[in-house]
C-alpha cells in the first residue's frame, strides 16, 4: 500500500469497537515457530556507514546527510584497536539534536555544570579549541545505544532487543564477528509484523483489535504526552526533546489545543544541519512544519500534511499501518470523536479534537506486546526512558539538566492535557553571535569545501 493511500485511507471501521479476539495457545505457538525461522539478517534495512573516533561532528553531520541514513557508526579509536567490538558506539540525528541544543544554550552551563559532567566539559573544552570529534557526541541522546547480533541470530533475538528501548542493530559477517553485514531497525521489524499479518489469518485477526483493548504502556498518558504549541520555536522544540529524552514531540494548535503535526530530530538535523544561519532557531513551529510536511503529505487532496494520530478504538493494524506510512517511530492518541475523519491540518477549526492528546502508540510498544507473545523475559518498553529520566535526576549534573535550567519557567498546561512549552523570546546574544560552537556555527552547509570526508561502508554478504 502506498504512502498516499494509508494517509488518506478511510478509517470508519476504527470507530465500532470489535470483540476483543484472543489468540489461542495453538495459534501463539504457530508465530513463534515462524518468528523462529526467520533470519535478523533477512530484515536488514540500513548499511553501516562508518567514520573515525576523530572526526569532526561538522563532518559527521554532513556524512549524515549526504548518505541519506539513520545512523553512522563510529569506530573505536586506533589506541583501543584491541577492543572486542570496532564501533565504540553510534551517532544519529537524536545525538546531532542534544549537540546543538546544548551549542544554543551554552550560555547558561556555570563552572560546576561542567565540573560535574566530564563528558560536556570535554566537548565545551574541545569546541573552544575549534573542533569537537564525534565519538564526544555519540549516543550524547542517550537515546543510540549501540547493540550486536550474530549472523545466525533470529526475529526473536531482535524483538529482546527492541523490546526494551533500543532502536537499531548491528548484524556480525558469517566470515568475521568483527565484521558487520548491515543493520536493522525497529521500525523494519515492524514492517515485517506488517507483512507477516497479511499471510497469516490469526495473526491478522489478533491485530485488528482496537488499541485500547491491549496491553500497550504509553496509549493512556493523559498529562505526560510531551507537545509544543505551533507558537514555539524551533529551539523550544530541540529543548523539549533533550530534556524530556524523546525523538518527537507533538504540535499543537494555539488556539484550540489540536493537534496539528510532529516534529521529530531527523526533521530538525536535516533542515537546521544544513542552514547557512542560526535564525532558523527562533523560526516559529507552524512554519518549520509548512516547510518539512508539505511536501510528505499526500497528493490527492485529502491531507495537506501526514496525519500523526490514532483514537482509542482504532485497530491496532491501522495504527502499524500509520506509522509505517508516516515514516514516523509514533502516534499519538487523541480522544475518539465520532465518525468524523482524524485529518487535521493548519486550516482545521474544529471544536471536537481541542486538547485532544492523551496518548502515544510507538514502535517500541507495539513490538514489546508481540516479544509478550514470544515469550521474551523482563520485557519493559519504557526500560530506555526511565534510564534516561535517571540520569538526569542523577547526583552528578547530566546534559539534560542544563536544557532544564534554560527553560525552567517556560511550561505551562493547555487545558489539563499535555506537557507545553511555551514561545520564549531568545536573547540578543544568542541571535546575534555563533551559538558556541565555533566548528559549526549551526552552519555545517561548506559542502562546496568540505567534500572529503574518509569512510569506510562495511560489506554486505
Amino acid at each position: 500500500m502506498s504512502s498516499s493511500r494509508r494517509l488518506s485511507q478511510s478509517v470508519t471501521g476504527s470507530w465500532k469497537e470489535p470483540t476483543f479476539v484472543q489468540p489461542s495457545e495453538d495459534e501463539i505457538e504457530e508465530w513463534i515457530t515462524t518468528w523462529r525461522t526467520v533470519f535478523a539478517r533477512d530484515l536488514i534495512d540500513s548499511r553501516i556507514v562508518a567514520v573515525d573516533a576523530e572526526t569532526s561532528v561538522e563532518d559527521a553531520c554532513e556524512l549524515l546527510l549526504a548518505e541519506d541514513i539513520p545512523c553512522l557508526a563510529v569506530r573505536s579509536p586506533p589506541a583501543e584497536t584491541g577492543v572486542a567490538e570496532p564501533y565504540l558506539g553510534l551517532f544519529d540525528f537524536a545525538d546531532v539534536n542534544a549537540f546543538l541544543t546544548l551549542a544554543a544554550t551554552r550560555h547558561t552551563l556555570l563552572p560546576e555544570d561542567l565540573r560535574g559532567n566530564p563528558r560536556v566539559n570535554d566537548i565545551v573544552t574541545a569546541a573552544k579549541a575549534g573542533r569537537v570529534p564525534v565519538h564526544l557526541v555519540s549516543n550524547l541522546s542517550d537515546k543510540n545505544a549501540i547493540a550486536v547480533l550474530p549472523h545466525k541470530a533470529n526475529l526473536i533475538s531482535l524483538l529482546e532487543i527492541f523490546s526494551r528501548g533500543t532502536h537499531r542493530c548491528l548484524i556480525q559477517s558469517s566470515v568475521n564477528p568483527a565484521d558487520y553485514v548491515g543493520a536493522v531497525s525497529d521500525r523494519g521489524l515492524l514492517s515485517w509484523f506488517d507483512t507477516y499479518a497479511r499471510e497469516t489469518p490469526s495473526f491478522q485477526k489478533y491485530i485488528s483489535n482496537p488499541i485500547q483493548s491491549l496491553s500497550l504502556p504509553s496509549s493512556n498518558l493523559n498529562t505526560a504526552v510531551v507537545a509544543a504549541p505551533s507558537s514555539a520555536t524551533i529551539l523550544d522544540a530541540m529543548k523539549l526533546m533533550s530534556e524530556q529524552g524523546v525523538s518527537s514531540i507533538a504540535v499543537v494548535e494555539e488556539h484550540n489545543g489540536s493537534l496539528l503535526s510532529a516534529v521529530s530530530v531527523t526533521d530538525i538535523g536535516k533542515i537546521v544541519v544544513p542552514f547557512q544561519s542560526n535564525q532558523i532557531l527562533i523560526t516559529p513551529l507552524h512554519h518549520f512544519i509548512a516547510h518539512i510536511k508539505e511536501p510528505e503529505g499526500s497528493t490527492d487532496g485529502a491531507d495537506k500534511y501526514p496525519v500523526y494520530s490514532v483514537f482509542p478504538s482504532s485497530r491496532l493494524s491501522y495504527t502499524i499501518e500509520k506509522i509505517l506510512a508516516t515514516n514516523a517511530h509514533r502516534v499519538f492518541v487523541t480522544k475518539d470523536s465520532g465518525a468524523a475523519s482524524p485529518t487535521l491540518s493548519p486550516s482545521f477549526h474544529g471544536g471536537s479534537f481541542q486538547s485532544n492528546l492523551i496518548g502515544i502508540v510507538s514502535v517500541v510498544d507495539i513490538l514489546s506486546l508481540f516479544a509478550r507473545y514470544a515469550k521474551v523475559p523482563n520485557v519493559d518498553p519504557t526500560h530506555m526512558q526511565r534510564h534516561r529520566r535517571a540520569s538526569s535526576t542523577s547526583s552528578s549534573i547530566s546534559e539534560r539538566d542544563f536544557f532544564n535550567r534554560s527553560r525552567s519557567s517556560s511550561r505551562t498546561g493547555v487545558r489539563q492535557s499535555p506537557i507545553i512549552v511555551t514561545s520564549s523570546p531568545l536573547t540578543p546574544s544568542i541571535i546575534g553571535s555563533p551559538v558556541g560552537i565555533p566548528a559549526l556555527d549551526l552552519g555545517l552547509s561548506r559542502k562546496e569545501s568540505r567534500r572529503s570526508v574518509h569512510k569506510k561502508e562495511s560489506p554486505v554478504g
